[in-house]
């Protein structure tokens, strides 16, 4: 089973849970996962401040984190925050839409919590490719 849970806990903006569910369930699918239970949260700046400050132990924003929560096999456990004024940034940066580069930062969460890291230049770009392609079936 997969379930997927969406907080919106930005101030002002509000994203559909639909297509945001639709796409972290395509992932989880896609990379062979049995069940899943993933939360995501979108957020702001400040919130992002204080959530890495806290937890990662660096006080600036960034576009989104992952916490794996579990250690089961085939079972993703895990939350996921958005910075939503981070990919409106990168929105206007990429010439993409909003929805797409928050699309993408859902994507990304999702491959972490699969197990997908970007460290290294090789990671960065399998990852990237993979966001491209679960983007491609959204479109």
């Amino acid at each position: 089973m997969i379930h997927i849970q969406i907080i919106n806990a930005h101030p002002k903006h509000r994203i559909r849970h639909t297509g945001t569910i639709r796409t972290a369930r395509a992932v989880v699918k896609n990379e062979h996962r049995g069940s899943a239970d993933i939360h995501i949260v979108f957020i702001n700046d400040k919130q992002m401040i204080s959530l890495n400050g806290r937890f990662l132990h660096h006080w600036f924003t960034t576009d989104v984190v992952s916490f794996p929560l579990g250690e089961k096999k085939n079972v993703i456990e895990g939350e996921i925050y958005i910075n939503l004024d981070q990919a409106n940034r990168q929105a206007r940066e990429y010439e993409v839409s909003f929805r797409e580069e928050y699309l993408r930062l859902v994507i990304h969460g999702v491959l972490h919590l699969v197990g997908y890291d970007d460290k290294n230049r090789n990671e960065r770009r399998c990852m990237s490719e993979k966001e491209n392609i679960y983007l491609s079936y959204i479109k």
